[in-house]
């Protein structure tokens, strides 16, 4: 019944994730607003309201591991998983300018990230600073895009163009209702079905927020990531990524917090898995491996897409290897030192 729960879940936060975006993105059109603002807010960010939708779920069951486990491992599969998927399918071809902008804020909110890990920051004044950020820099690039349309605006209107969604006002509405209907119920069964796992097995939470919730929260950017491919449109893959993985960080993380301050250390308790991020009787909730692995999937990106032009197949292939071997560590599956353990 739980493994029904869980898959349940995971089915309706890709349906309800893609009812939401395609019903939103119907409304706005015959509501004759530009594909340029779509694709930035309604498709870039719309796809990670299911990550939303189950860290706040998660947060209210007390179960902080996977809310933020979800956000963390959310964007490593972003990268490592959905890009290398649509790398593969289709080479990447790249525009270094059109992904400076977007490129440098992924870093910098990556970076905020590990710090307000290792300070265990997430109070509601820094959930209030996280939101703030978050509408400035949608704000931001709104005016920015449309003032001195570039090569910026250009990839964003094409996330919007990716999706096929031309109902009537009223049909779009039922259908993101519905959609939004079925993330959040979608969200409880994950949530429910994960806690259960994670004790009947003796698993922590975090490794199942990591794993499990963040492969499932991640299907929409991979639907539409993988459509893009097949289209010819991968670069759209690319940019869709980088404005999920903004969103994660600075919204889901600042919402979050903002309606339930948490934190991500739980005192010392028995041996302390190797990579742990131990201060005082302390211990982090995320490892140092999880934070690596996070960093150094940002530092692949970049190296790929910004210096190299084009991410070819077998950079896909490098990316997905990346992620199997991410996963083998945080399994404990393959005979290394632990640094990616969680006890």
């Amino acid at each position: 019944m739980t493994y029904l729960m869980v898959l349940g879940g995971l089915v309706l936060l890709f349906l309800g994730g893609e009812g939401l975006v395609r019903g939103s993105v119907s409304v706005a059109r015959k509501l004759n607003i530009s594909e340029l603002v779509i694709g930035l807010t309604l498709v870039g960010f719309g796809t990670s309201v299911p990550e939303l939708v189950t860290s706040l779920r998660a947060i209210n069951s007390g179960a902080v591991g996977i809310a933020v486990g979800n956000v963390i491992g959310s964007n490593i599969a972003n990268i490592l998983l959905v890009l290398g998927v649509a790398a593969v399918i289709h080479p990447i071809v790249t525009n270094p300018r059109a992904l400076m902008r977007d490129t440098g804020v992924m870093i910098l909110v990556t970076m905020l990230l590990c710090f307000m890990i290792w300070f265990d920051l997430f109070t509601r004044g820094a959930g209030i600073a996280l939101t703030v950020c978050l509408i400035g820099y949608i704000i931001f690039s709104l005016v920015a895009d449309q003032k001195q349309p570039d090569d910026v605006a250009h990839m964003h209107a094409e996330e919007g163009e990716t999706v096929e969604a031309n109902y009537g006002v009223g049909i779009g509405i039922l259908i993101a209702i519905a959609g939004l209907a079925g993330v959040v119920y979608g969200a409880k069964l994950l949530v429910d079905g994960s806690v259960s796992i994670a004790r009947d097995f003796g698993i922590s939470e975090t490794v199942i927020g990591l794993t499990i919730v963040a492969i499932g929260t991640s299907l929409p950017e991979l639907a539409t990531s993988a459509i893009a491919a097949f289209r010819g449109k991968a670069d759209v893959a690319l940019g869709n990524i980088i404005g999920s993985n903004i969103f994660n960080i600075l919204g889901i993380l600042g919402v979050t917090a903002l309606v339930h301050p948490f934190s991500v250390r739980q005192p010392v308790s028995g041996d302390v898995a190797a990579g742990a991020m131990v201060q005082g009787e302390t211990v982090s909730l995320i490892s140092v491996g999880d934070i690596s692995a996070l960093i150094l999937s940002v530092a692949l990106m970049v190296l790929f897409a910004i210096t190299a032009r084009r991410i070819g197949r077998w950079e896909g292939g490098i990316l997905l290897l990346g992620y199997a071997l991410y996963m083998g560590l945080t399994f404990n599956l393959i005979p290394v030192p632990a640094l990616i353990s969680h006890g």
